[in-house]
Protein backbone atom coordinates (compact mmCIF):
# COMPACT_ATOMS: atom_id res chain seq x y z
CA UNK A 1 0.00 0.00 0.00
CA UNK A 2 1.45 3.36 -1.04
CA UNK A 3 0.48 6.74 0.30
CA UNK A 4 -1.28 7.66 -2.96
CA UNK A 5 -3.42 4.89 -4.44
CA UNK A 6 -4.09 4.73 -8.21
CA UNK A 7 -7.70 5.96 -7.89
CA UNK A 8 -6.86 8.91 -5.62
CA UNK A 9 -7.63 12.47 -6.71
CA UNK A 10 -6.60 15.89 -5.49
CA UNK A 11 -8.81 18.91 -6.22
CA UNK A 12 -7.64 22.50 -5.73
CA UNK A 13 -10.73 24.37 -4.51
CA UNK A 14 -9.22 27.74 -5.38
CA UNK A 15 -8.74 26.99 -9.09
CA UNK A 16 -10.95 23.94 -9.61
CA UNK A 17 -7.96 22.09 -11.08
CA UNK A 18 -7.84 18.34 -10.55
CA UNK A 19 -5.03 15.82 -10.42
CA UNK A 20 -5.95 12.17 -10.84
CA UNK A 21 -4.70 8.88 -12.23
CA UNK A 22 -1.50 8.96 -14.23
CA UNK A 23 -1.23 12.75 -13.94
CA UNK A 24 -1.29 12.63 -10.13
CA UNK A 25 1.12 9.69 -10.06
CA UNK A 26 3.42 11.60 -12.38
CA UNK A 27 3.38 14.67 -10.13
CA UNK A 28 4.19 12.56 -7.06
CA UNK A 29 7.04 10.88 -8.98
CA UNK A 30 8.28 14.28 -10.15
CA UNK A 31 8.37 15.65 -6.60
CA UNK A 32 10.01 12.47 -5.32
CA UNK A 33 12.72 12.78 -7.94
CA UNK A 34 13.20 16.43 -6.98
CA UNK A 35 14.50 15.44 -3.55
CA UNK A 36 17.36 13.54 -5.21
CA UNK A 37 18.82 16.95 -6.11
CA UNK A 38 19.18 17.83 -2.41
CA UNK A 39 21.72 16.62 0.17
CA UNK A 40 20.86 13.46 2.09
CA UNK A 41 18.94 13.69 5.34
CA UNK A 42 15.66 14.92 6.78
CA UNK A 43 13.68 17.60 4.95
CA UNK A 44 11.79 20.36 6.74
CA UNK A 45 8.57 21.20 4.87
CA UNK A 46 6.64 24.35 5.74
CA UNK A 47 3.18 22.99 5.02
CA UNK A 48 0.13 25.15 4.52
CA UNK A 49 -3.14 24.00 3.00
CA UNK A 50 -2.11 23.97 -0.63
CA UNK A 51 -1.81 21.37 -3.37
CA UNK A 52 1.91 22.16 -3.57
CA UNK A 53 2.33 21.31 0.13
CA UNK A 54 0.47 18.00 -0.29
CA UNK A 55 2.61 17.07 -3.31
CA UNK A 56 5.84 17.94 -1.50
CA UNK A 57 4.75 15.70 1.38
CA UNK A 58 3.58 12.83 -0.84
CA UNK A 59 6.73 13.11 -2.95
CA UNK A 60 8.99 12.91 0.10
CA UNK A 61 7.09 9.87 1.37
CA UNK A 62 7.33 8.21 -2.04
CA UNK A 63 11.06 8.92 -2.21
CA UNK A 64 11.69 7.47 1.24
CA UNK A 65 12.86 10.90 2.39
CA UNK A 66 11.96 11.67 6.06
CA UNK A 67 9.97 14.89 6.25
CA UNK A 68 9.12 17.19 9.15
CA UNK A 69 5.79 18.94 8.59
CA UNK A 70 5.96 22.48 9.98
CA UNK A 71 3.47 25.28 10.50
CA UNK A 72 4.28 28.00 7.93
CA UNK A 73 3.41 30.55 10.62
CA UNK A 74 6.01 29.10 13.00
CA UNK A 75 7.84 31.84 14.88
CA UNK A 76 11.08 32.65 12.98
CA UNK A 77 13.15 32.18 16.13
CA UNK A 78 11.64 28.73 16.65
CA UNK A 79 12.30 27.80 13.01
CA UNK A 80 15.91 28.92 13.39
CA UNK A 81 16.25 26.82 16.56
CA UNK A 82 14.79 23.76 14.83
CA UNK A 83 17.20 24.14 11.90
CA UNK A 84 20.18 24.55 14.24
CA UNK A 85 19.28 21.50 16.34
CA UNK A 86 18.15 19.08 13.62
CA UNK A 87 20.39 20.19 10.75
CA UNK A 88 17.93 19.25 7.97
CA UNK A 89 19.18 18.57 4.46
CA UNK A 90 16.81 21.26 3.21
CA UNK A 91 13.89 23.49 4.07
CA UNK A 92 11.15 23.51 1.43
CA UNK A 93 7.85 25.37 1.22
CA UNK A 94 9.51 28.75 1.78
CA UNK A 95 6.62 30.45 -0.01
CA UNK A 96 3.92 28.75 2.07
CA UNK A 97 1.71 31.02 4.13
CA UNK A 98 1.55 33.95 1.73
CA UNK A 99 3.63 37.10 1.36
CA UNK A 100 3.25 37.96 5.05
CA UNK A 101 4.78 34.71 6.32
CA UNK A 102 7.92 35.42 8.30
CA UNK A 103 11.10 33.41 7.91
CA UNK A 104 14.26 33.39 9.94
CA UNK A 105 17.41 34.63 8.22
CA UNK A 106 19.15 32.19 5.91
CA UNK A 107 20.81 29.77 8.35
CA UNK A 108 24.57 29.30 8.39
CA UNK A 109 25.78 26.49 6.11
CA UNK A 110 22.66 26.82 3.89
CA UNK A 111 22.17 28.37 0.48
CA UNK A 112 18.91 29.39 -1.17
CA UNK A 113 18.07 27.69 -4.46
CA UNK A 114 15.30 28.02 -7.02
CA UNK A 115 14.37 24.37 -7.53
CA UNK A 116 12.36 23.64 -10.72
CA UNK A 117 9.94 21.36 -8.84
CA UNK A 118 10.17 22.15 -5.14
CA UNK A 119 10.30 25.94 -5.53
CA UNK A 120 12.42 28.09 -3.21
CA UNK A 121 14.61 25.86 -1.09
CA UNK A 122 17.23 26.28 1.61
CA UNK A 123 19.74 23.50 0.93
CA UNK A 124 22.45 22.46 3.34
CA UNK A 125 25.98 22.90 1.96
CA UNK A 126 27.26 19.61 3.37
CA UNK A 127 25.92 16.22 4.38
CA UNK A 128 24.59 15.70 7.95
CA UNK A 129 26.79 14.09 10.58
CA UNK A 130 24.65 10.93 10.40
CA UNK A 131 21.86 9.77 8.10
CA UNK A 132 18.39 9.29 9.57
CA UNK A 133 17.14 5.78 10.28
CA UNK A 134 15.85 4.10 7.09
CA UNK A 135 12.42 3.45 8.67
CA UNK A 136 11.86 7.11 9.58
CA UNK A 137 9.15 8.75 7.45
CA UNK A 138 7.55 11.69 9.26
CA UNK A 139 8.48 14.08 12.07
CA UNK A 140 5.77 16.06 13.85
CA UNK A 141 6.18 18.58 16.66
CA UNK A 142 4.29 17.25 19.67
CA UNK A 143 2.43 20.54 20.10
CA UNK A 144 1.76 20.86 16.36
CA UNK A 145 2.77 24.49 16.02
CA UNK A 146 4.58 25.96 19.02
CA UNK A 147 8.20 25.88 20.02
CA UNK A 148 8.00 22.44 21.60
CA UNK A 149 11.52 21.02 21.76
CA UNK A 150 10.51 17.53 20.66
CA UNK A 151 9.55 15.84 17.42
CA UNK A 152 7.64 12.57 17.27
CA UNK A 153 9.43 10.08 15.00
CA UNK A 154 6.95 8.10 12.89
CA UNK A 155 7.96 5.18 10.72
CA UNK A 156 6.64 4.54 7.25
CA UNK A 157 4.78 1.45 8.47
CA UNK A 158 3.21 3.37 11.38
CA UNK A 159 1.81 6.00 9.02
CA UNK A 160 0.50 3.45 6.51
CA UNK A 161 -0.90 1.11 9.18
CA UNK A 162 -2.87 3.95 10.73
CA UNK A 163 -4.12 5.12 7.33
CA UNK A 164 -5.40 1.60 6.64
CA UNK A 165 -7.06 1.29 10.05
CA UNK A 166 -8.78 4.67 9.77
CA UNK A 167 -10.02 3.88 6.26
CA UNK A 168 -11.49 0.62 7.57
CA UNK A 169 -13.16 2.23 10.59
CA UNK A 170 -14.68 5.08 8.57
CA UNK A 171 -15.47 3.05 5.43
CA UNK A 172 -13.32 5.30 3.24
CA UNK A 173 -13.21 4.26 -0.42
CA UNK A 174 -12.91 5.82 -3.85
CA UNK A 175 -16.37 7.40 -3.53
CA UNK A 176 -15.33 9.62 -0.61
CA UNK A 177 -14.24 13.26 -0.79
CA UNK A 178 -12.64 14.95 2.22
CA UNK A 179 -11.95 18.69 2.52
CA UNK A 180 -8.80 19.86 4.30
CA UNK A 181 -10.55 21.30 7.33
CA UNK A 182 -7.44 20.90 9.52
CA UNK A 183 -3.78 21.85 8.98
CA UNK A 184 -1.46 19.36 7.32
CA UNK A 185 1.21 19.90 10.00
CA UNK A 186 -1.30 18.80 12.69
CA UNK A 187 -1.43 15.02 13.10
CA UNK A 188 -5.23 14.86 12.74
CA UNK A 189 -5.08 16.88 9.52
CA UNK A 190 -2.23 14.71 8.25
CA UNK A 191 -4.29 11.57 8.99
CA UNK A 192 -7.18 12.87 6.86
CA UNK A 193 -4.77 13.31 3.96
CA UNK A 194 -3.15 9.91 4.53
CA UNK A 195 -6.31 7.86 4.97
CA UNK A 196 -8.06 9.31 1.92
CA UNK A 197 -5.18 9.29 -0.53
CA UNK A 198 -4.12 5.77 0.53
CA UNK A 199 -7.70 4.52 0.14
CA UNK A 200 -7.98 5.98 -3.36
CA UNK A 201 -10.45 8.70 -2.30
CA UNK A 202 -10.52 12.40 -3.21
CA UNK A 203 -8.79 15.13 -1.23
CA UNK A 204 -10.36 18.57 -1.62
CA UNK A 205 -7.64 21.10 -0.78
CA UNK A 206 -9.35 24.18 0.62
CA UNK A 207 -7.98 26.81 3.00
CA UNK A 208 -9.81 29.11 5.37
CA UNK A 209 -11.40 26.84 7.96
CA UNK A 210 -14.93 25.73 8.75
CA UNK A 211 -16.22 29.22 9.55
CA UNK A 212 -15.34 30.59 6.12
CA UNK A 213 -18.06 30.92 3.48
CA UNK A 214 -15.58 29.86 0.79
CA UNK A 215 -14.97 26.58 2.62
CA UNK A 216 -18.64 25.57 2.42
CA UNK A 217 -18.94 26.79 -1.16
CA UNK A 218 -16.12 24.37 -2.03
CA UNK A 219 -17.79 21.57 -0.04
CA UNK A 220 -21.00 22.02 -2.00
CA UNK A 221 -19.39 22.59 -5.40
CA UNK A 222 -17.22 19.47 -5.16
CA UNK A 223 -19.74 17.42 -3.16
CA UNK A 224 -17.49 16.66 -0.20
CA UNK A 225 -18.72 13.67 1.79
CA UNK A 226 -17.03 14.17 5.19
CA UNK A 227 -15.89 16.75 7.70
CA UNK A 228 -13.16 16.36 10.34
CA UNK A 229 -13.10 18.72 13.30
CA UNK A 230 -11.74 19.30 16.78
CA UNK A 231 -14.11 20.21 19.65
CA UNK A 232 -13.71 23.95 19.11
CA UNK A 233 -14.76 23.59 15.47
CA UNK A 234 -17.98 21.91 16.51
CA UNK A 235 -18.58 24.38 19.33
CA UNK A 236 -18.36 27.24 16.81
CA UNK A 237 -20.53 25.46 14.25
CA UNK A 238 -23.13 24.91 16.96
CA UNK A 239 -22.95 28.57 17.95
CA UNK A 240 -23.70 29.77 14.41
CA UNK A 241 -26.52 27.18 14.13
CA UNK A 242 -24.80 25.28 11.33
CA UNK A 243 -26.71 22.23 10.10
CA UNK A 244 -25.26 19.37 8.04
CA UNK A 245 -28.58 19.16 6.16
CA UNK A 246 -27.61 22.39 4.37
CA UNK A 247 -24.84 20.42 2.66
CA UNK A 248 -26.55 17.32 1.22
CA UNK A 249 -23.36 15.56 0.11
CA UNK A 250 -22.04 15.31 3.69
CA UNK A 251 -22.53 11.87 5.22
CA UNK A 252 -19.70 11.50 7.75
CA UNK A 253 -18.66 13.79 10.61
CA UNK A 254 -15.58 12.90 12.68
CA UNK A 255 -14.34 14.52 15.88
CA UNK A 256 -11.03 14.13 17.69
CA UNK A 257 -8.45 16.38 19.33
CA UNK A 258 -10.08 16.56 22.77
CA UNK A 259 -13.35 16.15 24.62
CA UNK A 260 -16.51 17.46 22.96
CA UNK A 261 -19.50 18.01 25.21
CA UNK A 262 -21.82 15.01 25.27
CA UNK A 263 -24.83 17.15 24.38
CA UNK A 264 -23.09 18.39 21.23
CA UNK A 265 -22.04 14.87 20.26
CA UNK A 266 -25.67 13.83 20.51
CA UNK A 267 -26.90 16.92 18.67
CA UNK A 268 -24.59 16.44 15.70
CA UNK A 269 -25.19 12.68 15.73
CA UNK A 270 -28.93 13.27 15.55
CA UNK A 271 -28.60 15.84 12.76
CA UNK A 272 -26.32 13.78 10.51
CA UNK A 273 -28.27 10.58 11.23
CA UNK A 274 -31.44 12.28 10.00
CA UNK A 275 -29.67 12.64 6.64
CA UNK A 276 -28.55 9.02 6.64
CA UNK A 277 -25.04 9.89 7.79
CA UNK A 278 -22.74 9.03 10.70
CA UNK A 279 -20.96 10.83 13.52
CA UNK A 280 -17.72 9.25 14.76
CA UNK A 281 -15.84 10.20 17.91
CA UNK A 282 -12.15 9.35 17.52
CA UNK A 283 -9.26 9.37 19.96
CA UNK A 284 -5.53 9.41 19.48
CA UNK A 285 -2.31 11.33 19.83
CA UNK A 286 0.57 12.37 17.62
CA UNK A 287 2.63 9.51 19.11
CA UNK A 288 0.19 7.02 17.53
CA UNK A 289 0.30 8.43 13.98
CA UNK A 290 -2.30 9.58 15.31
CA UNK A 291 -5.53 7.57 15.80
CA UNK A 292 -6.00 4.81 18.39
CA UNK A 293 -9.77 4.32 18.66
CA UNK A 294 -13.11 5.13 17.05
CA UNK A 295 -16.57 5.03 18.57
CA UNK A 296 -18.83 3.49 15.93
CA UNK A 297 -21.74 5.72 15.04
CA UNK A 298 -24.08 2.80 15.74
CA UNK A 299 -23.07 2.98 19.42
CA UNK A 300 -24.56 6.45 19.77
CA UNK A 301 -26.39 7.57 21.77
CA UNK A 302 -25.95 4.59 24.12
CA UNK A 303 -22.17 4.93 24.55
CA UNK A 304 -21.89 8.71 24.49
CA UNK A 305 -18.83 9.70 26.50
CA UNK A 306 -16.75 6.75 25.32
CA UNK A 307 -14.07 6.96 22.62
CA UNK A 308 -14.75 3.38 21.54
CA UNK A 309 -12.55 0.33 20.99
CA UNK A 310 -9.06 0.17 19.50
CA UNK A 311 -8.68 0.43 15.74
CA UNK A 312 -7.82 -2.71 13.79
CA UNK A 313 -4.40 -3.98 14.82
CA UNK A 314 -4.37 -2.13 18.15
CA UNK A 315 -5.21 -3.06 21.73
CA UNK A 316 -5.74 -1.28 25.05
CA UNK A 317 -4.86 -2.18 28.62
CA UNK A 318 -4.93 -0.22 31.88
CA UNK A 319 -1.95 0.36 34.14
CA UNK A 320 -3.45 0.28 37.63
CA UNK A 321 -2.13 2.21 40.64
CA UNK A 322 -0.36 -0.90 41.96
CA UNK A 323 1.68 -1.14 38.75
CA UNK A 324 -0.15 -4.13 37.29
CA UNK A 325 -1.44 -4.05 33.72
CA UNK A 326 -4.89 -5.42 32.98
CA UNK A 327 -7.63 -5.57 30.37
CA UNK A 328 -10.27 -6.25 33.03
CA UNK A 329 -13.28 -3.93 32.88
CA UNK A 330 -13.81 -0.97 35.20
CA UNK A 331 -10.24 -0.74 36.51
CA UNK A 332 -9.19 2.91 36.46
CA UNK A 333 -5.61 3.82 35.63
CA UNK A 334 -3.39 5.02 32.82
CA UNK A 335 -4.53 3.80 29.40
CA UNK A 336 -1.78 1.89 27.59
CA UNK A 337 -1.92 1.29 23.83
CA UNK A 338 -0.18 -1.31 21.66
CA UNK A 339 -0.23 -1.20 17.87
CA UNK A 340 1.78 -0.97 14.66
CA UNK A 341 1.12 2.77 14.48
CA UNK A 342 3.05 3.65 17.66
CA UNK A 343 5.94 6.06 17.13
CA UNK A 344 9.59 5.05 17.01
CA UNK A 345 10.27 7.55 19.81
CA UNK A 346 11.05 11.24 20.28
CA UNK A 347 13.78 13.40 18.81
CA UNK A 348 15.23 16.50 20.43
CA UNK A 349 18.10 16.96 17.99
CA UNK A 350 19.98 15.57 15.01
CA UNK A 351 21.60 12.85 17.13
CA UNK A 352 18.19 11.20 17.65
CA UNK A 353 17.36 10.89 13.94
CA UNK A 354 19.44 7.72 13.28
CA UNK A 355 17.80 5.95 16.24
CA UNK A 356 15.62 2.93 15.60
CA UNK A 357 12.39 1.93 17.33
CA UNK A 358 12.55 2.77 21.05
CA UNK A 359 8.90 1.91 21.77
CA UNK A 360 8.33 -1.57 20.40
CA UNK A 361 4.73 -0.69 19.58
CA UNK A 362 3.99 0.17 23.24
CA UNK A 363 2.68 3.58 24.32
CA UNK A 364 1.86 5.10 27.70
CA UNK A 365 -0.87 7.55 26.70
CA UNK A 366 -0.80 9.72 29.83
CA UNK A 367 -4.61 9.52 29.94
CA UNK A 368 -6.62 8.21 32.88
CA UNK A 369 -9.57 5.97 32.16
CA UNK A 370 -11.00 2.48 32.15
CA UNK A 371 -12.26 -0.18 29.76
CA UNK A 372 -15.80 -1.53 29.81
CA UNK A 373 -16.87 -5.12 29.13
CA UNK A 374 -16.66 -4.57 25.35
CA UNK A 375 -13.17 -3.06 25.47
CA UNK A 376 -14.50 0.47 24.90
CA UNK A 377 -12.33 3.21 26.45
CA UNK A 378 -13.83 5.73 28.85
CA UNK A 379 -11.46 8.61 29.59
CA UNK A 380 -11.28 10.40 32.94
CA UNK A 381 -8.68 13.07 32.25
CA UNK A 382 -4.93 13.53 31.92
CA UNK A 383 -2.43 12.29 34.49
CA UNK A 384 -0.78 15.71 34.61
CA UNK A 385 -3.95 17.81 34.56
CA UNK A 386 -4.26 18.38 38.30
CA UNK A 387 -4.30 21.48 40.43
CA UNK A 388 -4.25 22.26 44.14
CA UNK A 389 -6.69 24.32 46.18
CA UNK A 390 -5.48 25.01 49.73
CA UNK A 391 -3.26 21.93 49.41
CA UNK A 392 -6.10 19.69 48.18
CA UNK A 393 -5.41 17.94 44.84
CA UNK A 394 -8.21 18.36 42.26
CA UNK A 395 -8.68 16.95 38.77
CA UNK A 396 -9.00 19.83 36.29
CA UNK A 397 -10.75 17.57 33.76
CA UNK A 398 -13.45 16.74 36.33
CA UNK A 399 -13.99 20.44 37.03
CA UNK A 400 -14.39 21.11 33.30
CA UNK A 401 -16.98 18.35 33.13
CA UNK A 402 -18.92 19.98 35.98
CA UNK A 403 -19.11 23.35 34.22
CA UNK A 404 -19.70 22.26 30.61
CA UNK A 405 -23.37 23.23 30.87
CA UNK A 406 -22.24 26.87 30.94
CA UNK A 407 -20.62 26.58 27.50
CA UNK A 408 -17.01 26.21 26.30
CA UNK A 409 -14.82 26.25 29.41
CA UNK A 410 -11.26 25.44 30.47
CA UNK A 411 -9.90 24.98 34.00
CA UNK A 412 -6.23 25.71 34.76
CA UNK A 413 -4.19 25.73 37.94
CA UNK A 414 -3.58 29.10 39.58
CA UNK A 415 -1.79 30.05 42.81
CA UNK A 416 -3.59 27.84 45.35
CA UNK A 417 -6.80 28.02 43.34
CA UNK A 418 -8.37 26.87 40.10
CA UNK A 419 -9.14 29.46 37.42
CA UNK A 420 -12.04 28.58 35.13
CA UNK A 421 -12.31 30.49 31.85
CA UNK A 422 -15.85 30.37 30.40
CA UNK A 423 -16.85 31.91 27.10
CA UNK A 424 -19.38 34.71 27.44
CA UNK A 425 -20.40 34.04 31.05
CA UNK A 426 -22.02 36.98 32.90
CA UNK A 427 -20.64 38.22 36.24
CA UNK A 428 -23.61 36.96 38.26
CA UNK A 429 -23.45 33.55 36.59
CA UNK A 430 -19.70 33.39 37.24
CA UNK A 431 -20.23 34.01 40.96
CA UNK A 432 -23.01 31.44 41.06
CA UNK A 433 -20.82 28.89 39.31
CA UNK A 434 -18.00 29.40 41.82
CA UNK A 435 -20.51 28.82 44.60
CA UNK A 436 -21.84 25.65 42.96
CA UNK A 437 -18.32 24.25 42.58
CA UNK A 438 -17.62 25.07 46.22
CA UNK A 439 -20.68 23.11 47.33
CA UNK A 440 -20.04 20.14 45.06
CA UNK A 441 -16.33 19.77 45.84
CA UNK A 442 -16.51 20.84 49.50
CA UNK A 443 -13.86 23.50 49.05
CA UNK A 444 -14.16 27.18 50.04
CA UNK A 445 -15.49 29.25 47.16
CA UNK A 446 -12.40 31.49 47.17
CA UNK A 447 -10.57 28.51 45.66
CA UNK A 448 -12.49 28.99 42.40
CA UNK A 449 -11.93 32.01 40.17
CA UNK A 450 -14.45 31.98 37.30
CA UNK A 451 -13.63 34.45 34.54
CA UNK A 452 -15.35 35.49 31.34
CA UNK A 453 -13.52 35.34 28.00
CA UNK A 454 -15.03 36.27 24.67
CA UNK A 455 -13.28 33.32 23.01
CA UNK A 456 -10.93 30.67 24.33
CA UNK A 457 -7.50 31.12 22.71
CA UNK A 458 -6.66 28.53 20.08
CA UNK A 459 -3.53 27.06 18.56
CA UNK A 460 -3.38 27.05 14.74
CA UNK A 461 -4.59 23.42 14.75
CA UNK A 462 -7.85 24.42 16.48
CA UNK A 463 -7.00 23.01 19.90
CA UNK A 464 -7.26 25.13 23.04
CA UNK A 465 -4.08 27.08 23.88
CA UNK A 466 -3.64 25.96 27.50
CA UNK A 467 -0.27 27.69 27.86
CA UNK A 468 -1.78 31.12 27.19
CA UNK A 469 -4.57 30.48 29.69
CA UNK A 470 -2.09 29.26 32.30
CA UNK A 471 -0.17 32.50 31.81
CA UNK A 472 -3.39 34.45 32.50
CA UNK A 473 -4.24 32.53 35.70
Amino acid sequence: MTLVAPTARIIDAASGAELAGAELAGQVDRHAAGYADLPSGVVFARSGLSVAAVLRYAGAFHAGRPVALLDPALNPAVLADFVARFQPAAVVGLDEGGAGAELCALPKDYQELAHPVLGRVWARSGAPAADPHPDLAVLLATSGSTGDPKFVRLSREAVLANARAIATALHIDAAETAPTSLPLFYSYGMSVVNSHLAAGATLLVVDGGVLAREFWQAVDTHRATSLAGVPYNYEMLHRIRWKPAKHPSLRTLTQAGGKLRDELILAFHEQISASGGRFHVMWGCTEAAPRMSTLPSADLPGSVGSVGPALDGGAFTVLAEDGTETADPHVTGEIVYRGPNVMMGYATGAADLPRGDDQGGYLHTGDLGYLDERGFVWLKGRLKRFGKIFGIRVNLHDIEELVRTEGPAVAVSGPDKVVIFVEGIADDAAKALAGRLSEQLKVHRSGFDVRCVQALPQLPNGKIDYRTLEGMA
